[in-house]
């Protein structure tokens, strides 16, 4: 009995040592972790330019999640060697490096949201570290709004995680871009940022969307904002907003592929033109198309009469003019075999759909059109293939692949339109097969119209785009002026915007920030607009107003402000009416823990 005795309490001690954790029951633990010391001292100056790590102390267990993409030491430390905790928690955080520190210079460690407690992952938002190797805490900061000029989603529920980033880089005969900014921090789910701690001087300043999170502006990879001019930065600067747009891919050539009809040359970003040679002994003559900032140029010969890649795998050489050098040319290659099956069709491009009133019947090809012969064609109603309708067929203006039919068709009648085979052209062959497209025309009150009355209308041309629930553009018109409609709209919820032609080049051009060329005007609507059958939409638009579609109602809450400020990125990346020079006392920010920020 007595051993029984013995070996129960010996197991109840033994289980009850084994439980490590939070006791069961009482109030759920809600506190972030409290910061309570660390190795530098608590004046945090003079630190030795040779000291290599700094410890954190808390006063509970703690984690890091996601330290890579959270934690932003400025300047950049390069040799960061060890981070911890990295799977077991601990009452303190620890980064060591390598690196010599420089001189009189303030070091800010931003751990954004990594620190959490280990039992209920509480997050320590916005917590910051600070210390210099000079006699001083440089105090001074800069503070704004980072906003995605062309976001077209509203945020709701949980938003997705924000990679916008704003940096600083020190203003010196050359700036290299391509290594991290001096100073640099992220951008809150709010679009807030704070850069703390600067050393005054002048700075050049961007934001960027960092995509692989290399804390390195890509560029045509990612999205940029920026000032042509550097910051002054003598005092504190609250109120610098930026606006981040699409940029512009540098021109780099990517590969030759086989195409039906003969091959096509791919390129990254957009070339104004390209100028391309062939140097087959086979084949002497080729046609060579190319739409100006196209990323694509088609070559087109006719393998089958040249006896190209008909047995073997034939070498085909091609020279472009798109590289470092614009004056040169550059060989590329690829081993062509002909693909008996790239024969020339066409197809209807109705997608099974009904015809919309007023709208033209179209086909296309996968191959260019240069010629058409609709003498030999028939349009009939279905059901009276012995009466013939006249119908007018035309090449599309905009689009070379693509036939464009016209009749007066009737709304909920069916029709059938007959192209015989060889009577679509291409530069080398004609469509191989006869084809009858079988499509009917919706009736009029399964469609709705929107008209729009702009204010502050762009004096340039535009264009004026209605995208559908997955953002894609399903109506759009490239027009001048302060009045528009769509008469024939498919009902559902559309998003609005104004694409600004402000160069003329008939071709929205994105932000070259390596050239400081500003993006071209974008504007968004800040509602969705509703279009129902039979019923007319009418809508006024204020490109001055300031509402979104995360903020409808404007940055007042109520209605729009009197004097607000345009979308274009060459006022709100330019100018700093909005911008407010704080006399050495820093504002209310978002951050948690104003006891690491000095104020005067």
């Amino acid at each position: 009995m007595k051993r029984f005795l013995l070996l129960f309490v010996i197991c109840f001690l033994v289980h009850s040592c084994a439980r490590v954790g939070s006791p069961v029951g009482g109030p759920k633990d809600t506190l972030a972790p409290k910061f309570l010391s660390s190795n530098i001292d608590t004046t945090r100056i003079n630190v030795k330019r040779d000291i290599h790590q700094l410890r954190l102390d808390f006063d509970e267990y703690v984690t890091l999640k996601d330290i890579n993409k959270n934690l932003i030491i400025s300047p950049p430390i390069k040799n960061i060697t060890r981070i911890l905790p990295s799977n077991i928690p601990n009452k303190f955080v620890l980064i060591q490096w390598s690196d010599t520190l420089q001189a009189n210079t303030t070091y800010n460690f931003n751990f954004g949201n990594s620190i959490v407690d280990n039992n209920e992952s509480n997050i320590l938002r916005y917590f910051n570290f600070a210390f210099s190797t000079g006699d001083k805490l440089d105090d001074l900061y800069i503070s704004g709004e980072v906003k995605d000029a062309l976001d077209l989603k509203k945020k709701t529920g949980t938003p997705a995680e924000n990679k916008l980033v704003v940096g600083l880089y020190q203003v010196k005969d050359t700036i290299n871009y391509k290594k991290k900014p001096y100073y640099i921090t992220k951008v809150d789910d709010d679009g807030y940022y704070e850069l703390n701690y600067l050393t005054p001087g002048k700075y050049k300043i961007i934001a960027f969307e960092d995509e692989n999170g290399n804390s390195i502006y890509d560029p045509g990879k990612e999205k940029i904002g920026f000032q042509k001019e550097p910051i002054d930065v003598e005092k504190s600067i609250s109120g610098l907003n930026l606006k981040v747009y699409p940029s512009k891919k540098p021109v780099k050539y990517l590969e030759l592929k086989e195409i039906a009809g003969g091959v096509l040359m791919l390129f990254e970003g957009h070339p104004e033109e390209v100028k391309v040679q062939s140097l087959n002994d086979k084949l002497k003559d080729v046609k060579i198309t190319h739409t100006p900032k196209s990323d694509s140029v088609r070559i087109w010969f006719d393998a089958v009469k040249n006896d190209v890649g008909q047995t073997t795998n034939d070498k085909l050489v091609f020279t472009h003019n798109m590289g470092p050098k614009k004056d040169s040319a550059y060989s590329v290659s690829l081993f062509y075999k002909y693909n008996k099956k790239n024969v020339m069709d066409i197809n209807s491009d109705n997608d099974g759909s009904s015809l919309a009133p007023k709208a033209d019947f179209k086909f296309s090809s996968a191959y260019i059109i240069d010629k058409i012969d609709p003498a030999k064609w028939t349009l009939n109603v279905k059901g009276d293939s012995l009466t013939s309708l006249p119908f007018k067929a035309k090449i599309s203006e905009t689009n070379p692949y693509q036939v464009q039919v016209q009749s007066d068709f009737v709304s909920g009648k069916e029709y059938q339109l007959t192209v015989p085979k060889e009577t679509v052209s291409s530069f080398y062959t004609k469509n191989t097969q006869s084809k009858r497209f079988d499509f009917d025309v919706a009736k009029i009150d399964q469609f709705g119209s929107v008209e729009f009355t702009l204010s502050n209308a762009p004096t340039a041309n535009y264009w004026f785009q209605l995208l559908d629930s997955s953002d894609k553009v399903a109506y759009q018109r490239y027009t001048k002026g302060n009045n528009l409609k769509f008469d024939i709209l498919k009902p559902g919820e559309y998003i609005v915007r104004i694409l600004v032609d402000n160069n003329g080049n008939k071709f929205w051009d994105e932000a070259d920030f390596a050239n400081e060329t500003f993006a071209e005007d974008a504007y968004i609507f800040y509602k969705k607009v509703i279009v129902r059958g039979l019923w007319e939409t009418r809508e006024e638009w204020d490109l001055k107003d300031t509402r979104t579609l995360d903020n409808p109602k404007g940055t007042s809450g109520a209605a729009p402000p009197a004097a607000p400020a345009p979308v274009s990125p060459a006022q709100t990346n330019q100018s700093q009416k909005e911008v407010i020079i704080d006399q050495g006392v820093k504002k209310e920010s978002k951050s948690r823990n104003a006891v690491l920020i000095p104020v005067k």
